[in-house]
């Protein structure tokens, strides 16, 4: 039974799904309501937790057939047979239905958030953008700013322009993060017939792209910032933290070399951590 659970752990990839939820609560926690209870903490962490993971699920559920032609995703547990498919779709679609009843059950608005997270997450990403063209996760990037945008609309009952720019910096980090990964693991996308911007256009306009997504998430992280109110101490460190993707992203285009590269993929999951996690510290 333990072993089993461990293969469905994987399946939500933690790691991942870790991030977003932190990123939904720093969402919640930019309002700085002048009460935060913890059972408001747990209602929107456990309906994230639970749509995400579901619609991660069902993303590794509909690409197994592309993961098993990936050295680096072939040994996953539904390409490598050890969990069933049907009880995968299953899992995902309760795990999915769950969350969002949820959501929908504390607001309309909350839940039509929510919703939409995993609709562009599965649908329009996974089902009908990903195999088909190399821009696919810049458009169904959008689904990667939903959680910030609905832990702030969990806390202020309404979308402000604040929350589309927090959204705004997830959505233009997502292909930092991402392309540096793309251009890593090239081979195996190519073996699975899947189009990266990468592979479609060199990896001299990948790392341009890259370099231009982080001064775009960095402008929108900072005005963010200013407008939610971060104490100045914050506020250096926020853009100390900043100026190293900036620099990184920069290196990576003017003398790219693998090590750079690889560099680039960890800081950047830092630098996003570490300014959600600034957001939740701030909200107190």
């Amino acid at each position: 039974m333990i072993k089993k659970l461990k293969k469905y752990w994987v399946l939500i990839k933690s790691l991942q799904t870790g991030l977003l939820l932190l990123t939904g609560l720093a969402g919640f926690m930019s309002v700085k309501c002048p009460v935060i209870g913890i059972n408001q903490l747990l209602y929107l962490g456990t309906s994230l937790f639970l749509t995400i993971s579901g619609s991660t699920i069902l993303n590794m559920w509909y690409d197994r057939d592309i993961d098993l032609e990936m050295n680096r995703t072939c040994r996953r547990p539904l390409p490598s047979g050890e969990i069933n498919p049907s009880e995968a779709l299953v899992l995902g679609l309760v795990l999915s239905a769950a969350g969002t009843s949820m959501a929908f059950y504390f607001s309309v608005l909350f839940g039509l958030v929510i919703f939409a997270g995993l609709f562009f997450d599965v649908v329009i990403y996974t089902i009908l953008l990903k195999r088909r063209t190399s821009w696919s996760i810049v458009i169904g990037g959008i689904s990667g700013g939903m959680p910030v945008l609905a832990g702030r609309v969990f806390g202020l009952g309404s979308i402000d322009w604040i929350g589309i720019l927090l959204a705004a910096s997830i959505l233009f980090w997502i292909p930092t993060h991402i392309l540096t990964f793309n251009m890593k693991y090239i081979d195996d996308y190519n073996n699975a017939g899947v189009p990266t911007i990468a592979q479609v256009y060199g990896f001299s306009f990948n790392r341009k792209i890259i370099v231009f997504s982080s001064f775009l998430s960095a402008a929108a992280l900072i005005v963010s910032s200013v407008e939610i109110g971060i104490t100045v101490g914050f506020m250096r460190l926020i853009g100390f933290l900043v100026c190293g993707l900036l620099i990184i992203a920069l290196a990576a285009l003017f003398k790219p070399s693998e090590k750079i590269n690889s560099v680039l993929f960890k800081y950047a999951s830092v630098f996003m951590l570490s300014t959600m996690v600034i957001f939740c510290i701030e909200g107190f």
